[in-house]
């Protein structure tokens, strides 16, 4: 099982403060940093310093890391070009040396978009599909030669088809809880299904329906990674635990009921019982990414437990 933190800098925080902690996960051990990518604070609190992008955030981290992976949980469709898009993973794929992956779904936070004058279509799975195909035909266009592309949204002739990223193939992840299309999509175009923020029913149910739609297509389900992205809150005594929750506006009679939650012994727990779900990467979501002492109480008393 990998172990990936996950964090919302949407929520406040630097390029500096994201640097300090990707640099922290990897020197302790972790095995990837990805963040949400989202322009807009979610809920009341302080919005400083503002947003920053992902793609040129991971840029970034890409010079400034050395083994660590990087990548969205996820971009939204809606927010790039595909070509573009295409063209930034596999750059900063070139800069991390091949430490690249691609997240990508339909979308979902309507705020964000009116915001900032961005379209937000009501049926964004098409516009997902499409991005797909152009993202990934793009990449798998053998040097030399044009691709093409003629959809609904987008239509694309002659295009060189470089930049190529380092990976033969960038992993791709495509995640949520739809019942048919997004395991179909998956099936299709990802390395890796996720579900987040869900009980462990519902983890165990959405794992089933991607493997089936693997198999509809004649595809190995073995090739598919499946992970898991929970919020993660733990401490070895009370006070740092409620301090923890405090931080991140989170009530301590509900938060414990799905998430990674309490003492190390019970996070150990809670990942073991996700491993034996099929999960072969899990997301710990951080919100609190100035915390490095949490980093390091998971690093040190999780992790080993589990490895």
């Amino acid at each position: 099982m990998e172990f990936v933190v996950f964090t919302e800098p949407q929520q406040g925080a630097s390029y500096d403060e994201q640097l300090a902690q990707a640099q922290a996960a990897e020197r302790l051990g972790f095995d990837g940093w990805f963040r949400s990518d989202h322009f807009l604070r979610m809920g009341d609190g302080d919005p400083l310093p503002g947003p920053t992008d992902a793609w040129v955030t991971l840029a970034g981290l890409a010079r400034e890391t050395e083994r660590i992976r990087l990548g969205t949980l996820v971009s939204s469709a809606t927010f790039r070009h595909p070509s573009l898009l295409a063209i930034q993973v596999a750059q900063v794929d070139a800069m991390s040396g091949g430490r690249a992956e691609f997240g990508l779904g339909t979308g979902w936070f309507a705020e964000e978009h009116t915001a900032y004058g961005i379209p937000f279509p009501p049926k964004r799975f098409d516009l997902l599909e499409e991005q797909l195909d152009i993202v990934t035909g793009l990449w798998a266009t053998p040097v030399g030669e044009a691709f093409d592309f003629a959809g609904e949204h987008y239509a694309l002739a002659g295009a060189p088809a470089l930049p190529k990223p380092v990976q033969s193939r960038v992993p791709v992840v495509i995640g949520g809880a739809g019942l048919k299309r997004t395991p179909e999509l998956a099936a299709r175009f990802a390395t890796e299904f996720n579900l987040g923020f869900r009980s462990e029913d519902e983890i165990a149910a959405a794992f089933e329906r991607v493997r089936r739609a693997c198999e509809a297509i004649g595809r190995d389900p073995a090739t598919m990674r499946t992970s898991v992205a929970l919020p993660t809150v733990v401490a070895e005594h009370d006070a740092d635990y409620l301090r923890r929750l405090a931080a991140i506006d989170e009530d301590p009679d509900d938060f414990a009921e799905v998430n990674i939650a309490g003492t190390p012994a019970a996070a150990v727990e809670k990942l073991e019982r996700l491993r034996e779900l099929g999960a072969d990467r899990v997301y710990l979501q951080l919100v609190d990414l100035r915390d490095l002492d949490h980093l390091e109480l998971i690093a040190a008393e999780v992790l080993p437990a589990l490895r």
